[in-house]
């Protein structure tokens, strides 16, 4: 039997060789080649990030997939977006990364896009169902292998898309992730002097885990900015599809007013472009985008669901708080942190301050990401459902319930959703003022009392 706890919202993910076993990877290859061959596709690229477990996942993968008729194109360790990058330009579309993401050393798992179309919520879930069923396609033929090396080709595609309007010299945390392997070239490529930060490839993360979202994550970024000539600070996760950025007096600037940013030059060449991004994100990024006239549209999180509704909406670009960002304008729409990290360069090279324009951006006080962890999977879903159908908020102006709950206020929102990756609620907190945010927490901590969970904000 397949664990089923691994088939998440829009990956699957699990722990190697106890959840996620070789045979459960053979299942789970069968059936991504039986999907592929339902929807008439030839060609997988396959990609892995820095994790000791990549290379024996791809292996099997590789293997399976053939087995059943399917040309596999084998790129080997790079990020996330540059398998996406191949995809897109070599293989129709279709591909699958090996990635544990931001999740700990102990994880893998598999990002997956067929057809153009990144697999997420039903999809993942027909996955599953082929292997419980053992309804598996085989073609007559096997399928062949080719070894790529796509480096080339992703960093000259952004060099050429990139102007900065001067040298930038910024720093680099790649917090021993795969994106170390690629990000001082790619930068140096677009004119930047480049600080390197714990770019070794190291799937044991031995300085700090590399997950740009968690302050204490950037500590060492902050350090380094405060005591070199670096004007600028960015950060990657383990597979290089989010980005983080530091200031250089230490200020983090978190990605939902990055994408002010973003929108503001992207709507200055796209006018009234739709801009999306999801419900952890600040509540200032509507008026925001308002004011600027694009059309703001809120989401649920995850990677598989902005992209679909970037595709249903027609959005140039969109964002998570997560530090996810897509670019359709100029790119392929999909999430990428170095490209996302380049196209800021590009925009804060037109600037003799850097930091002092980041740090004006429209801001409220709020909490990072707080989580709450579950003693079981899946039980995070059960209390967010628990509190959709019983939770009550007289004082909020509207509740919004597409993913998780976000309570609006008319002086702040908070937010208290399921992760898709790991069993922990997850939560977050704006307002005008304290005195707001703390009334709006103890609203929270009410509710939360009300499902046997107690947690203290302060």
């Amino acid at each position: 039997m397949i664990a089923q706890e691994i088939f998440k919202a829009y990956d699957i993910r699990g722990i190697v060789d106890t959840t996620l076993t070789d045979d459960a990877v053979r299942q789970i290859a069968k059936a991504i080649a039986s999907e592929a061959i339902a929807l008439n596709v030839t060609d997988i690229a396959l990609g892995r990030d820095g994790r000791l477990s990549g290379p024996h996942l791809a292996e099997i993968l590789a293997q399976e997939m053939m087995a059943c008729g399917i040309n596999v194109l084998d790129i080997g360790a790079v990020t996330t977006p540059m398998l996406y990058f191949t995809a897109h330009t070599q293989t129709n579309g279709s591909g699958v990364m090996i990635t544990g993401s931001h999740n700990p050393k102990e994880y893998n798992g598999f990002k997956i896009m067929l057809a153009g179309e990144t697999f997420a919520g039903e999809k993942i879930q027909n996955l599953l169902h082929r292997i419980q069923q053992q309804n598996f396609i085989q073609k007559e033929v096997s399928g062949s292998l080719k070894i790529a090396e796509i480096s080339d080709d992703y960093i000259l595609r952004i060099a050429q898309d990139i102007r900065p309007k001067r040298p930038m010299h910024i720093a680099i945390d790649a917090g021993n992730g795969i994106a170390g392997a690629y990000a001082a070239r790619l930068f140096k490529a677009i004119g930047c002097i480049v600080d390197e930060l714990f770019c070794e490839v190291d799937g044991t993360f031995p300085n700090h885990h590399p997950d740009p979202a968690k302050p204490e994550n950037l500590q060492d970024l902050i350090h380094h900015l405060q005591n070199s000539d670096a004007e600028i600070g960015l950060a990657f996760d383990g597979d290089g599809d989010r980005l983080g950025v530091v200031t250089k007096d230490g200020q983090i600037i978190y990605p939902d007013r990055q994408l002010m940013l973003f929108a503001a030059d992207t709507l200055s060449r796209v006018p009234e472009a739709t801009i999306i991004y999801d419900v952890k994100c600040t509540r200032l990024l509507k008026s925001t985008i308002q004011k600027l006239g694009g059309k703001p549209f809120l989401s649920k999180t995850g990677h598989s669901f902005i992209k679909a509704a970037m595709k249903e909406h027609h959005a140039e670009i969109a964002g998570e708080m997560s530090g996810h960002l897509f670019f359709k304008e100029r790119w392929y729409g999909f999430d990428d942190g170095m490209y996302a990290g380049c196209r800021l360069v590009e925009i804060l090279s037109a600037n003799d301050n850097p930091s002092a324009l980041l740090n004006a951006l429209p801001n409220a006080i709020s909490t990072p990401e707080i989580n709450i962890k579950m003693e079981k999977e899946g039980q995070n879903h059960q209390i967010i459902q628990q509190l959709q159908d019983n939770a009550s908020f007289p004082d909020a102006q509207e509740i919004i319930k597409i993913d998780g709950l976000r309570v609006e206020y008319a002086d702040g929102f908070g937010l208290i959703r399921a992760s898709n990756t790991t069993p922990v609620l997850v939560l977050r907190f704006e307002a005008d003022n304290e005195t707001a945010l703390k009334r709006i927490q103890a609203d929270f901590t009410q509710v939360l009392q009300q499902v046997n969970i107690r947690y203290s904000f302060s």
